[in-house]
C-alpha cells in the first residue's frame, strides 16, 4: 500500500522509510505465528545510518512494534522479523526530542540513587540494635524487591540501549517475567505491612493476654513471595507470548498488563482502606491510655 496518508499517527517526529506491507493467512483468523515470519523492506529513500529504523505493525491507531524486530539494515533495505501476520512497515524517529535525551539520564540518575539508598536502608537494619518486639521482615523483603527490581530495570536500559539484547527474545521476555515478579513482590509486602500495622494498632487497645500475635518472619516471607510468584505462574502459562515487548516488559496487545494492574490496584484500595482503620483506632486506642492528653496531639 503505497498511499501512506491512510496510516496517519499521533506521533509528529516518526517518519515511515518503506511503504507498507500487508501479510494474511486465508481462511483462518489466526494471526500468530509458530515461528517468526522474516521479511525484507525496501526504503523508500536512504537514510543516515547513525540513526536506528524500527519495525513496527498497524494497531487500530498507531504503530507499534510489539512482536517485531529489526534483524538488519543497510541505507537501501531493512529485514524484520515478527511472530504475527499484520499490516507492516519500516519507521525512523526523524528528530530525536531532546527532552525524551535528558529524561533517559534522569531516570538513570534515578535509578542509580535509589539503589543507593536501598542499599543504605538494608545495611541500616542490619547493623543496628533490633527491638525483639518489632519485626521488620516486611520492610526488609520490601527493600531487597525493590532493589532487585530497579537494578534488574537498570540493566535492561542498558542493554537496550546498547542495542544488545533486542536479538534476544527468550532472555528479554525472562527478564520481562522476573521483572514482573520483583514490582508485584514489593507491590504484596506493602499490603502485608500495612496488614501488621493495623494489627499493631489493634493491639493496643486489648489486654496484653488478649493481643494477637505477629505471624513468624518465616511464614511471612514464603507467603509474600509465593503469592507474586503464583500470579506470574498463572499468567506466563495462560499467556506465554505476553512477555517480552520492546521494552523488555508486559506487551501491551496481549492485555497481560491487567495481572500486573490488577493486583497493584488491589492492594493500593485495600492499604488506602487499611491506612483510614488504622487512623480512626489509633486516635481511639491512644484517646483511652491517657485520657489527660488532647486527643489531637496524641494522633498527630
Amino acid at each position: 500500500m503505497s498511499n501512506s496518508s491512510l496510516f496517519s499517527t499521533t506521533i509528529s517526529t516518526m517518519k515511515l522509510l518503506s511503504t507498507v506491507v500487508s501479510a494474511t493467512l486465508p481462511r483462518t483468523r489466526n494471526t500468530s505465528l509458530t515461528k517468526p515470519v522474516n521479511f525484507t523492506l525496501k526504503h523508500t529513500a536512504e537514510f543516515n545510518l547513525s540513526g536506528t529504523p524500527s519495525c513496527v505493525y498497524w494497531k487500530e491507531t498507531d504503530w507499534v512494534t510489539d512482536g517485531c524486530t529489526l534483524i538488519e539494515t543497510n541505507s537501501t533495505h531493512s529485514v524484520c522479523s515478527c511472530d504475527h501476520l499484520s499490516t507492516f512497515a519500516l519507521i525512523m524517529q526523524t528528530k530525536p526530542s531532546e527532552n525524551d535525551h535528558h529524561l533517559d539520564v534522569f531516570s538513570m540518575v534515578a535509578e542509580t540513587l535509589g539503589l543507593v539508598f536501598l542499599v543504605l536502608t538494608l545495611l541500616t537494619f542490619a547493623l543496628c540494635r533490633k527491638n525483639p518486639r518489632v519485626i521488620n521482615t516486611a520492610r526488609i523483603q520490601l527493600c531487597i524487591s525493590l532493589l532487585l527490581a530497579h537494578f534488574l530495570f537498570l540493566l535492561t536500559q542498558i542493554l537496550l540501549k546498547s542495542k544488545s539484547l533486542q536479538p534476544h527474545k527468550l532472555a528479554c521476555a525472562v527478564m520481562a517475567g522476573v521483572l514482573h515478579f520483583l514490582f508485584l513482590s514489593a507491590f504484596v509486602w506493602m499490603f502485608i505491612e500495612a496488614l501488621m500495622l493495623f494489627i499493631a494498632v489493634k493491639n493496643l487497645s486489648r489486654p496484653k493476654s488478649k493481643q494477637r500475635n505477629f505471624l513468624n518472619w518465616k511464614l511471612l516471607t514464603v507467603v509474600g513471595y509465593m503469592i507474586a510468584l503464583f500470579v506470574v505462574g498463572v499468567s506466563a502459562a495462560v499467556v506465554p507470548e505476553g512477555y517480552g515487548s520492546e521494552q523488555c516488559w508486559l506487551k501491551q496487545d496481549k492485555d497481560l498488563k491487567w495481572s500486573f494492574l490488577g493486583p497493584v490496584s488491589f492492594i493500593l484500595a485495600s492499604n488506602t482502606i487499611l491506612f483510614s482503620l488504622i487512623a480512626f483506632s489509633l486516635g481511639y486506642s491512644l484517646a483511652h491510655l491517657n485520657s489527660q492528653v488532647s486527643q489531637i496531639k496524641q494522633t498527630r
